[in-house]
């Protein structure tokens, strides 16, 4: 005779009050960017009286939004790649020589210092260089996102070069292989999780970064989707729910990238986790 299950209810709760927590942002999101000025004096927690989509073609017009994603691709795109194929180089020749040389042992530690130093103690001087340097446009930012990665980067990299069996390097140095071409042929192929997972943090942060192009950028052009939300804010009010149809409108692009790329993710990260 089989025993039923109990059902454990502090879960089911902790579960329930979980998804509530994060479905009710959205829900205000989506109820506010359907109102129109008088449905926000009533009430705003409610359902809208009348759907205002017409808030969404407004708030793509005032923040000229095309343009904006077209710079937001750009930027996240570039860094995502560049990211990749730097970082990657650069921890796998930290992580194959801290174990035989102080120095690379050494600058790994240096990386790992470098996660611990926060952007507004660095901003300044990083503003006065990108400007002297004429980088305050988009290349900038995409080199700028590329150097700031790379402390964290280095070190996930490093933990997953290291469980790569050396037996494969020296196979391929047998062969006559060089140390480059060792690493484009065997090494990298083999990071396809841990390149994932670095991708996905990589266009997330990238994505939704506010502060650095708001510092960096001098072009209005030029300027990402993030830091256009800045057009709703007034002297004396904010257009909330044209505000909140445009941040409905900026998160559109990261849920379809995620909807379509949902299961190579899971799998990389599953790999990644077995490795």
């Amino acid at each position: 005779m089989k025993t039923r299950k109990r059902t454990n209810w502090i879960a089911m709760i902790l579960i329930a009050l979980g998804t509530i927590f994060i479905l009710f942002p959205l829900y205000m999101a989506v109820t506010i960017a359907l109102k129109n000025q008088t449905d926000m004096l009533n009430s705003i927690f409610g359902l809208p009286t009348n759907l205002r989509f017409e808030n969404f073609a407004r708030a793509i017009e005032m923040t000229n939004f095309f343009q904006a994603l077209r710079n937001s691709a750009i930027v996240t795109g570039s860094t995502v790649v560049l990211t990749i194929l730097s970082n990657s180089l650069v921890a796998y020749a930290v992580a194959r020589n801290m174990g035989k040389s102080k120095f690379f042992k050494g600058l790994y530690f240096y990386f790992i210092s470098a996660m611990f130093i926060p952007f507004p103690i660095i901003m300044l001087p990083i503003v006065k260089l990108t400007a002297s340097l004429g980088m305050t446009n988009l290349l900038g930012l995409i080199i700028l996102h590329t150097v700031y990665g790379l402390a964290f980067n280095v070190f996930i990299y490093v933990g997953y070069i290291r469980s790569i069996p050396i037996d494969l390097e020296e196979a391929a140095t047998v062969d006559g292989t060089g140390t480059f071409g060792t690493f484009v042929r065997i090494i990298f192929p083999l990071m396809a999780p841990i390149n994932a997972t670095v991708g996905i943090l990589i266009c997330l942060s990238t994505y939704n970064d506010f502060l650095l192009p708001l510092v960096i950028l001098s072009d209005q052009n030029q300027y990402t989707l993030p830091l256009v939300q800045y057009v709703f804010q007034g002297q004396f009010n904010t257009e909330f729910n044209l505000a909140f149809a445009s941040y409905l409108l900026a998160m559109l692009p990261m849920i379809v990238i995620y909807l379509f790329a949902q299961k190579w993710i899971i799998n990389g990260v599953t790999q990644g986790a077995v490795k």
